[in-house]
């Protein structure tokens, strides 16, 4: 006999919240969507560290390290914030794959630049969408929520910026 899958809390586990539960749901379905994403973006950046080659390899390989680490850094605040509404988070590999929107990278090999451009835009993917989450929280009247992305935002900006900038063709301002 199987029970149908919900995303809704244990008793055992219920945390009080002055949210109502829709707020409370749609939030935590957006944040859920956030860490499946940080979870891709940070094994795609590590793929990428681990698998760089070329006259670039020492600078992207620690450019690469550190934005996984600065990605992976999110996680536990993104699914805790979760918890702390009241809301269930990701259980399972399986359940991060159900949620991801960022797309894995599977290629023997990936040229170093294109590397970077692609870590780029799923950077600025993941910007646009913490922006959506953050206009949902701000409707909901959730502040830490909003505090918390604001942050997130930020870093990504960074990292997006720092991706662009390795990438970017010799004697132009061309991407």
């Amino acid at each position: 006999m199987s029970k149908a899958k919900t995303d809704k809390v244990s008793p055992d586990l219920d945390t009080p919240s002055d949210l109502p539960q829709a707020a409370v749901d749609t939030i935590s379905a957006s944040l859920n969507t956030l860490l499946a994403d940080a979870f891709a973006l940070y094994l795609k950046t590590k793929n990428f560290h681990w698998h760089v080659s070329g006259r670039h390899f020492h600078d992207y390989h620690l450019l690469l390290d550190e934005q996984s680490e600065a990605i992976f850094a999110t996680t536990d605040q993104l699914a805790e914030r979760v918890r702390k509404l009241g809301g269930a988070t990701l259980k399972s590999i399986g359940d991060i794959v159900k949620h991801q929107t960022i797309k894995d990278n599977d290629d023997d090999y990936v040229p170093p630049r294109e590397m970077l451009r692609e870590l780029m835009e799923d950077n600025k993917h993941m910007a646009a969408a913490m922006r959506k989450a953050h206009k949902l929280a701000d409707d909901q009247e959730d502040s830490g929520t909003a505090g918390l992305l604001e942050t997130f935002i930020d870093e990504t900006e960074r990292r997006t910026w720092f991706l662009f900038e390795a990438s970017r063709q010799e004697g132009s301002n061309a991407a």
